[in-house]
């Protein structure tokens, strides 16, 4: 069909459908399946450590859309007011902050971040609309502020609890790479 036609106009509420009713139904089916390990977890961080279990913090969505969202706490508690004392340790250039090893992690937290439990509590937000199963990561405010109007496209989609950047090496790939694969996905997301 060409260009402008029946297939393009509605393609993308199409997917936008499709793509929300999986979301509610796995995020869902997986919250069940997975209510024991949240309670385990839970008790792991309380015995481990002060503190609340689940940490949540401001984050921008779609469309510039703040929300709050939600881990498992893998952190000391106050481990936000250091941040800025341990900015010149990030291994990734450009306005985000990532340590591989960093200090301020629990014995728990080093384990559950070390095996991505610490983001299951991010399939409530799944849930409720926030994000997606997959897409690009959900920003900081304080990111987002450095952001060029490239690195803005990213905005234009709902964020992901997964992405290209966590599959394909975190804190081992640059920031303009972990963008350009954000972008890549938003431009060539598809059903098939």
């Amino acid at each position: 069909m060409e260009k402008g036609g029946l297939k393009n106009r509605f393609y993308p509420q199409f997917y936008a459908l499709i793509k929300r009713a999986a979301d509610i139904f796995v995020s869902f089916t997986l919250i069940i399946l997975l209510s024991p390990l949240f309670l385990i977890v839970a008790v792991l961080i309380k015995l481990d450590s002060k503190g609340p279990v689940i940490f949540k913090q401001m984050r921008v969505g779609e469309n510039g859309r703040h929300f709050m969202f939600y881990k498992f706490r893998s952190m000391s508690r106050g481990a936000e007011k250091l941040k800025d004392s341990l900015r010149h340790l990030s291994e990734v250039e450009g306005p985000i902050f990532k340590i591989r090893n960093d200090p301020r992690m629990t014995r728990v937290g080093k384990f559950i971040r070390k095996t991505t439990i610490d983001e299951l509590p991010q399939l409530f937000n799944v849930l409720r609309g926030d994000m997606t199963l997959v897409g690009p990561r959900p920003p900081l405010p304080e990111e987002v502020q450095k952001y060029g109007n490239r690195e803005r496209k990213r905005l234009t989609v709902r964020p992901g609890l997964t992405g290209l950047w966590q599959i394909s090496g975190r804190c081992e790939i640059s920031f303009l790479e972990w963008m350009e694969l954000d972008l890549y996905y938003i431009e060539h997301r598809s059903m098939v």
